[in-house]
């Protein structure tokens, strides 16, 4: 049994969703553990807590013809679009002896731990899950747990029109405002979101493998 590491490439919402359900129904004991490495086209995804008030300018995604997706991952509402990171996690958590907080934090920390190779002091919340710089948002999560396996994961903005988070409370904070990589980082010395990917997903494949006590 390993950790395998998948790129995936951009990959439309629902079906990649629907991919992850088959894939954590079908698995047993001796399945691998997986991150996949995907790129969205514009999607806004609900989470099982999402409500409809933080849904500030739903006209805005009917003109742009973005689906609104309800899902069932715990968080509220989040964007994806090219140019944003998301790394969906498919761990058997009774393996690796880690409970769903351990995860997010080990998710959490990754980031923090990434952004550090470019100079970036990020912080986790304990309050709201996510990663944050200086007060600003920068990547956000969402699990589902079935049957103590994971699935869903993170998304982390690396250059990507933040506008339509300006029609949302992203995750439902109120005045939230977002953030990415290339706000802090010249163009030059900016990755590829598979060069990005892979060492993301390579930081947390070592956090889940080698839990920190």
């Amino acid at each position: 049994m390993s950790l395998q590491i998948k790129q995936l490439g951009r990959q439309d919402y629902q079906t990649t969703w629907q991919a992850m359900r088959d894939y954590t129904d079908q698995r047993d004991d001796s399945s691998d553990d997986q991150i996949w490495i995907v790129e969205h086209p514009p999607v806004l995804t609900q989470g099982l807590n999402g409500k409809a008030e933080h849904l500030l300018q739903a006209q805005r995604f009917q003109q742009h013809n973005i689906a609104v997706v309800q899902t069932d991952r715990g968080g509220q509402v989040t964007y994806h679009a090219p140019g944003q990171l998301v790394l969906y996690v498919l761990v058997d958590l009774k393996r690796h002896k880690l409970g769903v907080r351990a995860l997010v934090s080990a998710m959490e920390q990754s980031i923090i731990d990434y952004l550090s190779g470019f100079a970036i002091e990020a912080q986790a919340r304990t309050d709201a899950p996510g990663v944050y710089v200086n007060g600003d948002k920068i990547a956000s999560l969402g699990l589902k747990i079935r049957k103590h396996k994971s699935y869903h994961g993170l998304a982390l903005n690396l250059d990507m029109d933040l506008t339509p988070f300006e029609w949302v409370n992203p995750c439902g904070l109120q005045g939230m405002k977002m953030t990415q990589l290339s706000d802090f980082t010249a163009a030059e010395k900016m990755p590829t979101l598979n060069q990005a990917g892979e060492t993301l997903a390579n930081l947390l494949a070592k956090r889940i493998i080698q839990p920190t006590p």
